[in-house]
């Protein structure tokens, strides 16, 4: 059986009209994640963790799908020729909603956020030094390691606020 997963170092770099265009979107994306667990929290209080993770996770598949219905056609997915590891998102964003249901109300929403955060990041420079997923390799130099340890630096900050 072929694979036919996409080698992320092939997909050009974005022009840089569009990475002006995608910072702003991300960043907003990044602020939905805030409101997010400011959601999460009180519901997974009200109806159960779990409970709050699937429905969360119930109305993104209804809104998906209801997009997927209207955006014309498209190649749907070959499942049986993915390689498996490809699926793992799969199983790691339940784990990351059910976690953040979980802490919000605990911790709050700015500390919740700067934890993912640290952990995003470090992982991310790991992936990119080592060019795990297929990502183009980029090796860790002191300007990341600077980012990352600002990064500690404000986790430990916001934690003795």
């Amino acid at each position: 059986m072929q694979s036919s997963s996409i080698d992320i170092a092939s997909v050009p770099a974005a022009k840089p009209g569009l990475r002006l265009l995608l910072l702003p979107l991300v960043i907003l994306a990044g602020m939905g994640l805030s409101v997010e667990a400011g959601l999460l929290g009180p519901l997974g209080v009200q109806v159960g963790h779990l409970w709050a993770t699937l429905s969360i996770f119930g109305v993104g598949s209804a809104i998906l799908f209801l997009l997927l219905l209207f955006s014309g056609k498209q190649q749907g997915p070959a499942l049986n020729t993915l390689p498996r590891w490809q699926l793992i998102g799969g199983f790691l964003g339940p784990i990351y909603v059910v976690v953040l249901t979980l802490a919000t109300p605990h911790i709050g929403i700015a500390m919740t956020m700067i934890a993912i955060l640290s952990g995003q990041v470090g992982k991310s420079v790991l992936i990119d030094h080592f060019g795990w997923f297929g990502a183009t390799r980029k090796k860790v130099n002191g300007e990341r390691w600077l980012a990352l340890l600002l990064i500690v630096a404000a986790l430990v900050l916001i934690a003795r606020g």
